[in-house]
Order: C-alpha cells, then sequence, then structure tokens
C-alpha cells in the first residue's frame, strides 16, 4: 500500500475508532495465496478482546461500504489487537515504550546499516535513542521506515 493511501485510511478510521474508545495501532493491506486481507489493529488502555473486535469490525466495514479505498478488489476485513510485536507508528507510540526492546528499519541505510534492534532509551517527538550492543544510536522519526517492539 502507497504512502498517501496508508495516512488516507489512517485519516479516516483513527477519529471514528477514537470516539469507540480506540487507538489506531496500524493499517495494513497485504495480498497472498489466500487472497487480500485489509488488517486494522487497534488498541485501548485495558487491552484488546474480542468483544472490543465485535465493536470495531462493523464499524470499519460500513466505512468501507460508503467509501471503499480499493474498488473493485476482493479482500477481507481483519480487525485484531497489536500483538506483542505491534508497530510503533507516532511519536507517542514511542514515548510509551521507552526502556522497551524495538527492532527499527531504516528508509535509506546509514553507514551500510538499516536495521538496529536494542532498548528504547527516550524520545523527544522527532527522534529516538536506542542502546544497540551498549552503544548509543540517535535516529530521526523521519529516517524510519518501520518499527516494532521486539520482546525476546
Amino acid at each position: 500500500m502507497d504512502t498517501a493511501l496508508h495516512d488516507r485510511l489512517i485519516a479516516r478510521y483513527e477519529p471514528v475508532l477514537a470516539e469507540l474508545g480506540y487507538e489506531l495501532v496500524e493499517v495494513e493491506f497485504t495480498t497472498g495465496q489466500g487472497g487480500a486481507t485489509l488488517r486494522i489493529y487497534i488498541d485501548s488502555p485495558e487491552g484488546i478482546d474480542m468483544d472490543d473486535v465485535s465493536t470495531a469490525s462493523p464499524v470499519i466495514s460500513e466505512l468501507l461500504d460508503v467509501d471503499d479505498p480499493f474498488p473493485g478488489a476482493s479482500y477481507s476485513l481483519e480487525v485484531s489487537s497489536p500483538g506483542l510485536d505491534r508497530v510503533l507508528r507516532t511519536p507517542e507510540h514511542f514515548a510509551r515504550f521507552v526502556d522497551n526492546r524495538v527492532k527499527v528499519e531504516l528508509q535509506v541505510p546509514r553507514d551500510g546499516r538499516k536495521r538496529y534492534t536494542g532498548m528504547l532509551r527516550r524520545t523527544d517527538g522527532e527522534s529516538i535513542e536506542l542502546e544497540v550492543d551498549n552503544f548509543s544510536v540517535s535516529i530521526r522519526l523521519a529516517e524510519i521506515g518501520r518499527a516494532r517492539l521486539a520482546p525476546l
């Protein structure tokens, strides 16, 4: 899914899910042998259970019926929790998970290296600091292509 479409879907679903009491963690569109899937990852301070999925799914489905982002395509909708390896997408996500192990993939390699895994030590809303192999690595959020929690 291209960045513009990703951002449009986030902007469309985030406020609606917030009204229901959920945080929109991430949106993914994947294709495979079983067909295409639109995945919406949601969370709440109490965590997510099947009742939450049952509440959010029809609301998202209704929005898709009104404004299908993939006209003509056949796909399934899947609403779920972000899991243990949840995506870190916003400055608030990074702030919430300081002192947790994270895996970061840069958009463009730096000094020949594109991936870093280490302890997230701090963030200021514009950059993060990771402790990787006893060294401190500072990364601007704008450099990050993808980041996730990396539990042991």
